[in-house]
């Protein structure tokens, strides 16, 4: 291995290894099941200020990080940027892994494989004066119960929202969780057009506690009627005046992004 890929893997691992001990505690939202399979997502956001600097992450993905991804397992990889930014684009990816073991050894296999380092060294040699991007902010999700698997939409035009809800406890947190998966609240977003392509608990992250979920639709005019057929659904209202599920108790913000899927998105 030449030094630089060298230091390159040794990097990697001394930060995944950081990332075991919260992984063990903070990922399991209920106990597991024997048989129980949960998939975890990484989701980054790359912030960007130009176009040359979008052009090489872009090209990055394209290129070099999706093919080598969908050769070690992570399949379905979505790209997306912003719908009507304010200011400059950001990229929003969304990574799959069917393990977290997975999950742990992406980086070292990466490491490993020459066609990627190849294709991904403008976006990995790119220097201090010409950096490739900004700064990247990276979660890690476990996904839900009731939705354990990434479900991949249609591949046409669409529309997706990305919604975080922040809890102001750990405790509270679960509680959101429970009303998505025990309650019925993912049923009730399937049967009125909220279509889910995943769900997540944020396992390590920025605005912990959250949970993170994604939605398609085919334009903002069918976002905003299926959102109001979801508020006025009579199995909705029922859960959401429960007393243990009030706003108040367990949610302390919720953030909405709008994104499209750029041209070589794989959702």
């Amino acid at each position: 291995m030449k030094r630089r890929d060298f230091i390159q893997a040794s990097l990697v691992t001394g930060t995944v290894a950081t990332l075991i001990p919260q992984v063990s505690v903070a990922s399991v939202s209920k106990p597991m099941q024997p048989n129980a399979t949960f998939e975890f997502y990484e989701l980054r956001t790359y912030t960007v200020k130009n176009g040359r600097q979008r052009k090489l992450v872009e090209d990055y993905f394209q290129q070099a990080a999706i093919p080598a991804l969908n050769k070690v397992g992570s399949k379905n990889i979505g790209v997306f940027t912003e719908y009507l930014p304010q200011g400059f684009t950001k990229l929003i990816v969304l990574i799959p892994y069917a393990s977290l073991t997975d999950f742990m050894e992406v980086a070292q296999k990466l490491a490993k494989d020459t066609a990627y380092l190849q294709a991904a060294a403008p976006y990995l040699n790119a220097t201090a004066t010409e950096p490739a991007y900004e700064r990247i902010e990276s979660s890690l999700f476990k996904s839900f119960a009731q939705m354990p698997a990434l479900e991949v939409p249609e591949k046409k035009p669409r529309l997706f929202e990305l919604r975080r809800y922040e809890s102001p406890s750990e405790v509270t947190g679960k509680k959101k969780i429970e009303m998505f998966n025990d309650a019925g609240e993912i049923a009730i977003f399937k049967r009125v057009g909220l279509t889910p392509v995943f769900f997540g608990e944020a396992v390590i992250g920025s605005h912990l506690p959250n949970l993170t979920y994604m939605l398609v639709f085919d334009n903002m005019e069918e976002h905003d009627q299926n959102w109001k057929k979801f508020g006025s659904d009579p199995e909705w209202k029922k859960i959401s005046t429960m007393p243990e599920y009030s706003d108040e108790k367990i949610l302390s913000g919720i953030t909405r992004t709008f994104l499209v899927p750029t041209a070589f998105s794989q959702i």
